[in-house]
C-alpha cells in the first residue's frame, strides 16, 4: 500500500512509499480502508519533533484523524461488518472514566501508525460509525477538532442556553467550537486578525467578534461585552503567554479550557487573576470514546456540517502540511482514495 512514514523528525524525512505492507488486524480489531485523513496542529507538531518526541518511533505513519470503510475484520469482532463506514477514534484505549497516563501510549498517528496511508487498524471500540449525512472528508475532520471542544463544554462544563463562550481564532477546534456552541444554545464571542475571517465566524453563528490585531487587550473587550461579568468559558488554542489573558476574560468560577500550544507549551500564568476570579484552568487533551458517541449522535441531530478549507491528494501531503501551517479557516483534508 502507500503511506507516508516519518523516518526521523523534520519535514525532509517525512517520505511517500509505495510498497509498505497492509497491517493485518488482530483480535478485536479491524482493517480500515481509508478514504480521508483531516491534519491537527498536533500531526505538525509530531513532524517537527516538539509534540512528545520521546514517545514516537521512526518510520510512523502520521495522522490521527481518518474516517474510510471496514475491509476487514480480526477475530471476534462484531460491532462492525465489511463496508461499513467507520470514524477514528484518537484513543484506542480511553472509553470511559478519568483520563490515565497508560493511554498516550495507544494513540493513532503517534505512538501507533495512523490514517496517511491507503490502509489503517483501529480496535473495534475505537472506532465510529459514521454520522450518515456526512462524507469520509467531512467524517475524518471530527475525532480531535471536534471531540476537544465538545469535551470541555459538555463533559467538563456544562454549556448552554444562556451561557457565553469565546472562542480563539478560526482553525479547525475554532470553527468546531463555534458550531457546537451555537448548537448548544450558547452565545459565541469569536476572536481573529482576519476581519475576513471573523465575518465568516459570525455566518457559523458567532454573535460577537473582536480583531485582536486592532483590539489587543481583547481579554478587556470581551468583559466590555459581557457588561463587565465575563464569560462562561474561553477555549484557548493559544496557550504561552496569552493565558492570563484567557483568565482575565472569564466571570467568576469561570473555565479555561487549555486545549493549544500555538504560542508555545509553557505559560508564565498570572496566578493572582486564577486566585481572585476563582477560575478553572482545565487541559484538555481530546476526550473518551463515551463523549465521541455523545458527539456524533449531537452532529447528526443538528446537521452540523464540518467546514473544510482545503483538500489535498495523498501524494501532496507536504503541501497539505503547508497550509495547515498558512493558518486555514476551518480543516485541512487528505484524500486517501
Amino acid at each position: 500500500m502507500r503511506a507516508w512514514k516519518l523516518d526521523d523528525f523534520g519535514f525532509d524525512n517525512l517520505h511517500l512509499y509505495d510498497d509498505v505492507p497492509v497491517p493485518v488486524p488482530g483480535p478485536g480489531e479491524i482493517l480500515v480502508k481509508v478514504a480521508a485523513a483531516a491534519l491537527n496542529y498536533r500531526d505538525k507538531a509530531l513532524v517537527e519533533g516538539i509534540y512528545a518526541p520521546e514517545k514516537m518511533p521512526k518510520g510512523l505513519i502520521p495522522v490521527a484523524d481518518f474516517a474510510g470503510s471496514v475491509a476487514a475484520l480480526g477475530e471476534g469482532v462484531t460491532k462492525f461488518a465489511v463496508g461499513d463506514r467507520v470514524t477514528s477514534h484518537f484513543y484506542l484505549d480511553w472509553i470511559d472514566g478519568p483520563w490515565r497516563e497508560s493511554y498516550t501510549d495507544r494513540q493513532t498517528g503517534g505512538p501507533l501508525d495512523g490514517g496517511l496511508a491507503e490502509y489503517a487498524v483501529l480496535t473495534e471500540a475505537a472506532a465510529m460509525s459514521t454520522p450518515a449525512h456526512l462524507s469520509d472528508e467531512g467524517a475524518a475532520t471530527l475525532p480531535i477538532a471536534a471531540l476537544t471542544p465538545w469535551f470541555a463544554m459538555r463533559e467538563y462544563g456544562d454549556i448552554g442556553i444562556g451561557d457565553t463562550v469565546l472562542v480563539q481564532g478560526t482553525g479547525g477546534v475554532s470553527v468546531f467550537a463555534t458550531q457546537i456552541a451555537t448548537a448548544l444554545g450558547a452565545r459565541v464571542i469569536g476572536t481573529s486578525s482576519s476581519d475576513d475571517k471573523l465575518k465568516r465566524i459570525r455566518e457559523l453563528g458567532a454573535t460577537d467578534t473582536i480583531n485582536y490585531r486592532t483590539t489587543p487587550d481583547w481579554a478587556a473587550a470581551a468583559l466590555e461585552l459581557t457588561g463587565g461579568e465575563g464569560v462562561d468559558m474561553v477555549i484557548d488554542v493559544v496557550g504561552g503567554t496569552g493565558l492570563t489573558d484567557s483568565v482575565r476574560a472569564v466571570k467568576g468560577s469561570g473555565m479555561v479550557a487549555v486545549v493549544g500550544f500555538l504560542d508555545g507549551q509553557t505559560s508564565p500564568l498570572d496566578l493572582m487573576s486564577v486566585i481572585w476570579r476563582q477560575a478553572r484552568v482545565q487541559g484538555i487533551a481530546v476526550g473518551h470514546v463515551r463523549a465521541f458517541e455523545r458527539l456524533l449522535r449531537f452532529v447528526g441531530e443538528h446537521r452540523i456540517r464540518p467546514v473544510v478549507d482545503s483538500v489535498f491528494d495523498l501524494e501532496d501531503a507536504r503541501e497539505a502540511y503547508e497550509r495547515l501551517n498558512q493558518g486555514p479557516f476551518g480543516k485541512v483534508v487528505i484524500k486517501i482514495a
